[in-house]
């Protein structure tokens, strides 16, 4: 069988001759949600080796940080109070959004807070602490983050950007309407703006006011690839609750609000197949070896609410990989079921086609959309300890599995044969250890490889044949 290298050399790549490198960004699971109860999650990645995870209590009436060695560890983290609402007067209600930064050497902490005789009076703060550990150290008040207009805002963010410093957040001004805004300014310390507020994005479109609400919240910043993307939550805090995206040339002046431009959409949302919905409120960490970028948000495990939304409790920090297009713009995908994060798999040979699934069948192909067909949770085989199985992300319950030697993406009917055509036993890669082999449980010697970009499983005989049947995990 040389399909598999004749394919690769039209496409300028032969395999067995030239093949993929481990890729840049490896795999990197975790497992969902990291912490119940907890929503407007920030996880900041520190270079003391700690992570560090603040976030909204139910009670809205403090703030918390939990530290750990791997966001994982950030689960079962000791939760340590550093700061509680005033009993009266300006802090004193609705403490909202905190977040963690490291500016200059010293700790900060940003957060929205109402006061205790109007708790709707909502303004933004900041938090100071000198200590190298946060957890333990003395946080002091820096006070109220001085804006122009003084009325509603919260979700203050910072980034700093070719050498300036910005803030962004939210904010109503009553001038242009209901609902909140999204704006920015440059900063002169990490607690005070200089110049005039910017507003950068007003919800006009159909996703932005669902569910009786006009709002953008909740920027966020990432950098890549001499791009500045800035994501916002919109909607409704409940099933409608999703996230858009601007995007800005790093060079260009993030002060002009032309220099910006917003998704047609929502680049993330409810997903009743995974059982996932209103995620957002979302901020970005990076994974322990620095090499894949997390989505940090959070969303709630159903789609009914009694009563108001900001009464629920129930919103849960999750995470999940970023991957980037060809394009250099981030894809989120979908909010993943809960459980263990799914990986991607690409060939070694064609380091640009991922397998995916389409009309159910198993292929590899370049520049999947959506991205979750491209996405598989490796789990306990469904034959048994010591097999894996690969649940497609985007139909829980639907498995890789093979049938007159063909591999489908198909509906797990709970049989003995069902489980066994897709159980696999996970060797290092054939053609590299860096990579993956899937070897079939009932059918041992068989493997599961490419040809003419379909899956199928077959024996092997040639570097060729080997190199269609390693994959690497992303």
């Amino acid at each position: 069988m040389i399909a598999g290298s004749a394919a690769a050399t039209i496409t300028g790549v032969s395999a067995g001759t030239a093949h993929a490198a481990a890729p840049a960004s490896p795999g990197v699971t975790y497992t969902n949600p990291i912490a119940e109860q907890r929503a407007d999650p920030h996880i900041f990645k520190h270079t003391d080796g700690f992570y560090y995870f603040t976030a909204t209590v139910p009670e809205y009436d403090r703030i918390v940080l939990r530290r750990a060695t791997t966001i994982q560890g950030l689960s079962s983290a000791t939760e340590t109070t550093i700061w509680t609402k005033h009993a009266d007067g300006a802090m004193g209600a609705h403490i909202w959004a905190p977040e963690i930064h490291f500016i200059d050497g010293t700790w900060y902490v940003y957060f929205a807070a109402g006061d205790a005789n109007d708790i709707w009076h909502i303004r933004p703060y900041v938090l100071e602490c000198t200590a190298a550990n946060p957890v333990t150290g003395r946080w002091t008040e820096k006070g109220r983050i001085a804006l122009p207009l003084d009325t509603f805002s919260l979700d203050a963010t910072t980034f700093a950007v070719n050498g300036a410093r910005y803030l962004a957040w939210a904010q109503n001004d009553p001038a242009v309407g209901r609902g909140t805004n999204i704006y920015i300014a440059q900063m002169s310390s990490p607690w005070t703006i200089t110049g005039t507020p910017v507003m950068i994005s007003r919800p006009t479109a159909a996703w932005e006011t669902a569910g009786g609400e006009t709002v953008n919240e909740g920027p966020a910043v990432i950098q890549r690839n001499g791009k500045v993307f800035l994501t916002f939550s919109a909607s409704a805090t409940d099933a409608n609750y999703c996230m858009g995206m601007l995007t800005a040339t790093a060079s260009a002046d993030l002060l002009n609000a032309a220099s910006w431009a917003k998704s047609s959409g929502p680049v993330f949302a409810s997903n009743a197949a995974t059982s996932q919905y209103g995620p957002g409120h979302n901020q970005f960490t990076v994974s322990e070896d620095g090499r894949s970028d997390i989505l940090v948000y959070h969303d709630r495990s159903y789609k009914d609410i009694s009563g108001s939304p900001l009464n629920d409790p129930n919103r849960r920090t999750r995470v999940q990989k970023i991957y980037w297009k060809a394009d250099g713009t981030p894809d989120f995908g979908i909010p993943v079921a809960d459980g263990v994060t799914p990986i991607r798999l690409s060939s070694y040979n064609f380091p640009d086609r991922f397998v995916r699934h389409w009309d159910y069948r198993a292929k590899i192909e370049a520049n999947v959309s959506p991205l979750a067909d491209s996405q598989f949770r490796v789990v306990t085989g469904l034959a048994g300890t010591g097999t894996v199985s690969l649940e497609s992300a985007n139909f829980p319950g639907y498995f890789l599995r093979h049938k007159n030697y063909e591999v489908w993406v198909e509906k797990n009917d709970g049989t003995a044969q069902f489980g066994s055509d897709a159980s696999f036993t996970a060797r290092a890669g054939l053609a590299d250890s860096a990579g993956v082999s899937y070897e079939a449980y009932n059918i041992p010697g068989r493997y599961i490889r490419h040809y003419d970009y379909l899956l199928y499983i077959q024996a092997l005989s040639t570097a060729t044949d080997r190199g269609d049947a390693t994959f690497f995990t992303q």
